[in-house]
């Protein structure tokens, strides 16, 4: 069953309907809140120049993220082949 949250976004209010738990698309909701205000104070740029640059530091944050779990889990793999070979 779909849940269904409003939440503050950069002083706009905004209804997620999703799968997810209300407490998951809040935490989600306040990230997204955080990074444009993040970006909004730091650059004084416009709602929608906001809301780019912060989509794409997560982005960059998801993508970053993405390769240390790729490397973390070469690093398993080449372990647990090393220590088969040992036995």
């Amino acid at each position: 069953m779909a849940n269904r949250v409003t939440m503050n976004i950069c002083g706009e209010e905004y209804t997620l309907v999703a799968e997810e738990s209300a407490a998951y698309m809040q935490k989600v909701g306040s990230l997204v809140d955080a990074k444009m205000t993040e970006v909004m104070t730091g650059t004084h740029v416009g709602r929608t120049d906001a809301a780019v640059l912060a989509a794409l530091n997560i982005a960059d944050e998801l993508y970053k993220t993405q390769e240390a779990s790729e490397k973390l889990r070469r690093q398993v793999k080449a372990y647990l082949d090393e220590a088969a070979q040992a036995k």
